[in-house]
């Protein structure tokens, strides 16, 4: 849970600016997002591995 204290002569639009950064930090829309619909365990499968094809692309890329 993210918790956000005013901080004194803070405006209110930078509070909420604050606020979002922090729930895009903690990654909780994220994972609102994937709990929204249920995946099958072969999608779940099929995800892990092309982003763990998508890693090994990147290393190489980085090592060339």
């Amino acid at each position: 849970m993210v918790v956000v204290k005013k901080k004194k002569g803070e405006s209110e639009d930078r509070l909420i600016a604050r606020f979002k950064k922090e729930v895009l930090d903690s990654g909780i829309l994220q994972e609102a997002r994937e709990r929204s619909r249920y995946k099958t365990p072969s999608e779940k499968r099929k995800e892990q591995k092309a982003r763990i094809k998508h890693l090994i692309e990147l290393e190489k890329k980085r090592n060339y």
